[in-house]
């Protein structure tokens, strides 16, 4: 059993709702891959890269799993495609109904054509780290061998900017099942 980090993001209306009840959603069917022990709160955030697109909303989930990492990435893509995302189409970091990456996975670390563990650039989004802080400050990501909250301090020093631009906000469905 291992504890995977994913990090959720949605901009767009799916089946289940707006974003904040997409996420909520996509949690209960994070609950079918094993045990969802954290979540952080929901935080609104600008997009990255393309701007031309609404805001996001963002989380992260700590999953107790006995799943591989790979199995874990395919069962992820899986809801994805479930509440309407096609990866095959789009506009990279484009708007999307659900976004479900694994930032990490207990201290593997792994460099593939299809996963990279941890998340290749975890450390300078604001709007991971700072969600990932609220549940798990103390977590060592393994490449760098730091804490989550030294990483978002080093991230804050560069760019306070960044920081700002992630706002918590409340849902009543969300909120619920903290």
């Amino acid at each position: 059993m291992h504890t995977a980090y994913i990090a959720m993001g949605s901009n767009l209306a799916s089946h289940a709702g707006g974003s904040a009840e997409t996420l909520a959603a996509a949690a209960e069917r994070l609950a079918s891959l094993g045990r969802i022990a954290a979540r952080s709160s929901l935080y609104r955030t600008e997009p990255v890269g393309f701007t031309s697109q609404p805001q996001f909303v963002n989380a992260v989930a700590a999953l107790e799993t006995g799943l591989s990492p790979h199995t874990l990435l395919l069962r992820l893509l899986a809801i994805e495609r479930d509440f309407g995302r096609d990866r095959t189409h789009g506009v990279t970091n484009g708007p999307r109904t659900l976004d479900l990456d694994i930032l990490m996975v207990g201290d593997f670390v792994l460099h593939e054509a299809d996963l990279d563990l941890p998340h290749p650039r975890m450390a300078e989004r604001a709007f991971v780290l700072v969600p990932l802080q609220e549940i798990a400050p103390n977590l060592i990501e393994p490449r760098s061998r730091q804490s989550i909250a030294a990483l978002l301090r080093s991230l804050q020093v560069a760019d306070p900017a960044l920081i700002q631009q992630v706002a918590p906000i409340a849902n009543p469905a969300w909120d619920a099942a903290r």
